[in-house]
């Protein structure tokens, strides 16, 4: 079983055609501690064995390092597979805890053009705005944004983190291909005002974290005392202290699941948001993260797990009872504009 290819659905109208699972690349050289360079190629090997050619980077990730580390595997196989990455966000080496935001079109064009550089390739598949500046125009973004696929620089467009009414604005100006947002057991927010606009205009879903950053897989219970100081999870409140307690709890229903299944804690985690596309009637691709081969296929074989309704029923009271936000500043999150 675990040599079986994912199936394939297509990115938004007019999108491309990706397995219905991607693979997140941050981990590999930002903000899970240090990685294993040649390990995380074997991740990425794997993965586009077993059917997954979604691979989601930024030029945030390491200052530009995660895109450099995968351009040797991106132009091995460059007609097998989709490229994503993005612009918008900065994070000062000397503070990582900062996020500065733009969005302006001689920033946009700056940014692509360098993202080209370190990819090595001729155009992005997949580009995404990766955070909202409010103060401009999302219609003024996109325009930006759609002017590049006019020029060939990129294929397809993609938003990160936009609420429901900015994907509208969005989709008026150019297609939109896929909105990229957090959506797992643990942070629903989305299914409020997202999720229905996308499923109405034929936006696919990229779910980012859907296994809540290693928390729902049971690696740890509390970032603070467990994972390095150099370890994003280690700033986020919800893991860690008093709320890392009442989380870890709320794991419970899911090893019940797991049980019944013979699987893991991660692949009920991914089960739940692969089948939020048989739910809500639209397309959904998770992306978890990972350096390891062997997760990659743990992973991959969750997407031919099937909860049951009671399964779902059980699970589904989990999110409401999430002690502590995903972020420190949720400002950075569309759940502040909704």
């Amino acid at each position: 079983m675990t040599d079986s290819k994912i199936a394939k659905v297509q990115l938004g109208t007019g999108g491309p055609e990706v397995g219905v699972q991607g693979l997140g690349c941050m981990g590999m050289s930002f903000a899970y501690g240090p990685a294993d360079a040649d390990e995380s190629r074997a991740a990425l090997e794997r993965a586009l064995e077993l059917g997954v050619t979604l691979y989601d980077t930024a030029d945030a990730y390491g200052q530009g390092e995660n895109e450099k580390l995968l351009s040797p595997f991106f132009k091995a196989h460059r007609d097998e597979l989709v490229i994503a990455t993005k612009f918008a966000l900065t994070i000062p080496p000397d503070d990582p805890t900062k996020r500065i935001i733009r969005n302006d079109a001689p920033y946009i064009r700056q940014a692509v053009e360098a993202s080209l550089r370190r990819l090595d390739v001729d155009v992005i598949d997949l580009y995404y705005m990766h955070r909202r500046d409010v103060n401009i125009p999302i219609e003024e973004t996109v325009g930006t944004m759609a002017e590049l696929v006019r020029e060939g620089k990129v294929k397809h467009l993609g938003l990160s983190e936009v609420t429901g009414g900015e994907l509208r604005a969005a989709q008026g100006v150019h297609p939109i291909a896929a909105v990229q947002s957090e959506w797992s057991l643990f942070s629903r927010d989305i299914e409020a005002g997202v999720v229905p606009v996308a499923r109405e205009l034929g936006v696919a879903l990229v779910a980012y974290s859907p296994l809540g950053r290693g928390f729902l897989t049971g690696s740890f219970a509390d970032a603070g005392k467990e994972l390095g100081a150099n370890d994003f999870r280690s700033q986020q409140p919800r893991f860690n202290g008093e709320n890392a307690a009442v989380n870890a709890a709320l794991l419970d229903p899911v090893r019940a699941v797991a049980d019944a299944h013979g699987a893991s804690l991660g692949q009920v985690a991914l089960a739940w948001a692969q089948q939020r596309a048989a739910v809500y009637g639209f397309a959904v691709v998770p992306i978890p993260g990972t350096t390891k081969a062997k997760r990659v296929e743990e992973n991959t074989a969750a997407t031919r797990i099937v909860l049951t309704e009671a399964e779902l029923a059980l699970l589904e009271p989990i999110a409401a009872k999430v002690a502590g936000d995903r972020y420190a500043d949720m400002a950075f999150t569309s759940a502040a504009r909704e």
